[in-house]
């Protein structure tokens, strides 16, 4: 009897050291919940708008309204005010006479957003040709290389704007060691970024550091630093949809509160509409075996990506949800050779690999994996679709590196990927 008390002592007491630890607390960000919707115009937007007319040359007007543009795309999702940005600045790319590589570099900025990569590579291209802010091009290339995979160019670049004391360059070489796998070294720079932001009280430049560094430490397992740099976020931006999704996040992958991280994206919805947004409502739904809510968000996800002006932006989630719901795995295949060829990273091979695997051509999935995937990337998602292919390969030994690589991802990938994991 002693010792079965003994032992009934020991599992209690281990129980409750392992106990989870609840991090988020709906008194800190409830404030920010409760904000009215986006407004998309301002007086000033107005005035520099009433400027433009069918033939206008007012130059100056085109890139202001296309700022406006951008900035309520941001704070929407709505894909309509990035198309009216890319129309404005390419009036202002065709009547400029003077400063075009400017104008250049906005429009390639336009064309990442739009994920029309290699058009945005010509017009950093001309940009750079034209010979003024040639900084400015150069670290714009860099992001574009990085984009396209073109890692080798991209380190050019980067090694051509090197300099610890600007802002631009240090979230550079954060991203470069982030694709490098130097987790450590990322937040390292990103850190001294936030410091420079800070200590200029930019508060775009804060707004975006938060933000970023927060993704950062999430990666990290700094979960309480990645909640109160939400948090941060918020206070500079209340309306900051990016930030609410990543504290939804938190409260739905590590503290598994699918109520609470639903409540939250349903407030989002008010101001922010993205496809992005309804397939994490659909994913928690899942989470929850709430299939009408699950079913509903990926209706909503369906009607909202059939708008053209989306074109390829979304072409890995169509594809992941074609595969994952057995709705059409040809079409799947098709997007992801088509993703191949916008863009030959990592990321998109593993995503062609499984369409193929998904498909019934193991032996090819396998090769895409070898040659393209093993050994070049550390991104969770990629690893995760590579270790499904080995394993009903039976390649046990990548499947073992995988899998150790993949146990310190899972706050990353969620809850219904966890499960996964544990079974390889």
């Amino acid at each position: 009897m002693k010792h079965i008390f003994v032992l009934a002592t020991l599992l209690l007491a281990f129980a409750c050291n392992t106990e989870q630890v609840t991090i988020t607390n709906p008194e800190d960000y409830q404030v920010y919940l409760e904000t009215s919707p986006t407004r998309n115009t301002s007086k000033y937007f107005e005035l520099w708008n009433s400027k433009i007319t069918k033939d206008s040359t007012q130059l100056l007007s085109f890139p202001i309204v296309a700022g406006e543009y951008n900035r309520y795309f941001k704070n929407t999702g709505d894909i309509t005010y990035l198309k009216k940005a890319e129309k404005a600045l390419k009036k202002a790319v065709e009547i400029a006479a003077i400063n075009k590589s400017g104008y250049y570099r906005s429009l390639a900025r336009n064309y990442i957003s739009q994920h029309r990569f290699k058009k945005a590579l010509n017009y950093a291209y001309s940009a750079r040709t034209m010979g003024s802010g040639v900084k400015d091009s150069q670290s714009l290339l860099f992001d574009v290389h990085m984009e396209l995979g073109n890692y080798a160019q991209a380190e050019k670049y980067l090694d051509s704007i090197k300099n610890f004391s600007d802002f631009g360059y240090l979230i550079r070489a954060a991203k470069w060691n982030d694709y490098k796998g130097d987790l450590n070294t990322t937040i390292a720079l990103m850190e001294h970024a936030m410091k420079k932001a800070e200590d200029a009280n930019n508060k775009s430049l804060k707004i975006w550091s938060y933000s970023n560094i927060a993704d950062y430490y999430g990666h990290a397992g700094r979960l309480n630093d990645s909640y109160e740099h939400y948090l941060k976020t918020l206070e500079q931006d209340p309306e900051n949809a990016y930030a609410k999704k990543g504290i939804a996040w938190i409260v739905y992958s590590y503290e598994k509160n699918g109520i609470e991280a639903m409540r939250i994206l349903n407030t989002v919805d008010n101001q922010y509409k993205s496809p992005d947004h309804y397939l994490l409502q659909a994913e928690i739904a899942e989470f929850m075996s709430d299939e009408h809510s699950r079913a509903g968000s990926l209706d909503a996800y369906y009607k909202l990506v059939q708008n053209p002006d989306y074109g390829t932006m979304y072409n890995i989630p169509n594809i992941d949800v074609y595969l994952s719901t057995n709705s059409n795995y040809k079409k799947a295949l098709k997007l992801a050779q088509q993703e191949v060829g916008n863009r030959a990273t990592p990321e998109t091979y593993s995503v062609l690999a499984y369409a193929h695997f998904k498909n019934g051509n193991l032996s090819t999935a396998v090769d895409i994996l070898e040659e393209h995937v093993q050994g070049k990337t550390f991104e969770p998602a990629a690893l995760l679709k590579a270790s499904e292919v080995f394993k009903t390969a039976g390649r046990t030994e990548q499947l073992a590196n995988l899998k150790k690589e993949l146990l310190g991802s899972i706050f990353e990938l969620g809850p219904l990927a966890e499960k996964n994991i544990n079974t390889l």
